[in-house]
């Protein structure tokens, strides 16, 4: 019995070395690849000890990455954009801001906006694109200042062409300098000053850009935008956006990418319900300027309801203390569609500083326009 104790002890011994032998030998393999790596060898012998071909990179090893060949189109389109974006902005001695306001008729709230306007002459321009009926205006800034208009049919890419017209007319007053696109519910936030510097201000563009994985977002992507729009591109956002000048301008002369949006997202291709005007624009811009955009409108919407249209803010609703709540906010928050229902947080940032996200809100039904006339005054000083 002694002797047996004394070989199972031995052998007991014996099992416990192998392992902690093995496990020496790998840690010390390790740290020798991984000083290799840090430090690697200078002199082309010393590369040679590890390989006959010399001394390789981290990368070296990888497996080579295949760079798909742009077509014709893409080649024109890039260098269109590429040197749009590289000329240097000729800013006008008395640099405008276009309001541009997308409605069917009528804007229910043009007496409020005239209020904002008064007295800031000269430091703005209008344009109205009514699709249904000819807008009768009561403020003089409204007064001639329709465009052609043509018919807009909600989820269609007759809504991008509405903003495309707005942009071609804005386009054509050199002095304007940042272009917002409004509708007939919008209101402003602040006084024309605030907003007047927030925009000129700054040379980035506010377009609403983020990455939804679920079936409102790249749900609806189609893979006969290939190879141009590529899935891992596709993004949303809210289609109410102030774009600087050179950005209105590359939106003007894109034709490549706008006609991939205008053949296959629309309700039905595909089977799927995909909104031009929620994806074209974010799309685009995260494709060829994604450093320019804010990737947050600075129009507020409330979808707490989770429809397919934001809450509509009756008289009941205006409050001083709801349009301060609005204002109050400086954090972007977007929710995906998906089962996970992320949220994605990210400051507001203007110039590196935290401030304000939205200088507009939305949707404000008609019968509003008194109460927010008279709260204007309050509210809209910063």
């Amino acid at each position: 019995m002694g002797d047996l104790n004394i070989m199972y002890g031995s052998r007991h011994r014996h099992h416990m070395k192998k392992p902690m032998w093995i496990i020496v030998l790998v840690l010390f393999v390790c740290v020798f690849l991984i000083c290799a790596y840090i430090y690697p060898p200078q002199s082309s012998s010393a590369c040679y000890i590890f390989s006959s071909r010399g001394c390789k990179g981290f990368t070296d090893w990888l497996p080579p990455i295949t760079v798909r060949e742009y077509t014709d189109e893409e080649i024109v389109a890039r260098v269109v954009i590429r040197d749009i974006l590289k000329s240097p902005a000729i800013v006008p001695k008395n640099p405008k801001v276009a309001f541009m306001f997308l409605s069917p008729g009528s804007l229910p709230f043009e007496r409020l906006w005239d209020k904002f306007f008064q007295g800031h002459e000269g430091k703005f321009s209008v344009y109205v694109h009514a699709s249904k009926t000819k807008p009768v205006h009561l403020s003089r800034y409204f007064l001639n200042r329709d465009i052609r208009s043509d018919e807009v049919v909600w989820g269609k890419t007759s809504m991008v062409d509405a903003e495309r017209r707005l942009l071609t007319n804005a386009l054509q007053d050199l002095d304007n300098q940042q272009f917002v696109l409004l509708s007939d519910s919008c209101v402003p936030l602040y006084n024309f000053d605030y907003i007047y510097n927030y925009l000129i201000n700054t040379n980035i563009s506010f377009v609403d850009c983020f990455k939804d994985p679920g079936p409102h977002g790249n749900g609806r992507y189609s893979e006969h935008m290939l190879p141009e729009i590529d899935v891992k591109d596709f993004r949303k956002g809210a289609q109410w956006f102030s774009m600087k000048r050179q950005h209105a301008v590359i939106v003007m002369a894109d034709h490549l990418y706008y006609s991939k949006f205008q053949a296959y997202c629309q309700p039905g291709v595909d089977g799927k319900n995909c909104i031009a005007d929620e994806h074209y624009l974010p799309t685009f811009f995260y494709m060829v300027d994604p450093g320019g955009i804010a990737n947050w409108s600075l129009t507020h919407v409330d979808w707490s309801e989770r429809k397919w249209h934001p809450k509509s803010y009756g008289s009941q609703d205006v409050t001083y203390e709801l349009l301060k709540n609005i204002t109050s906010i400086d954090i972007s928050v977007h929710a995906t569609s998906d089962d996970k229902r992320e949220v994605q947080r990210w400051p507001c940032l203007w110039n590196g500083i935290q401030k304000p996200c939205y200088l507009f809100a939305r949707k404000f039904t008609p019968e509003t326009v008194d109460k927010l006339l008279h709260l204007f005054s309050n509210y809209s000083t910063p």
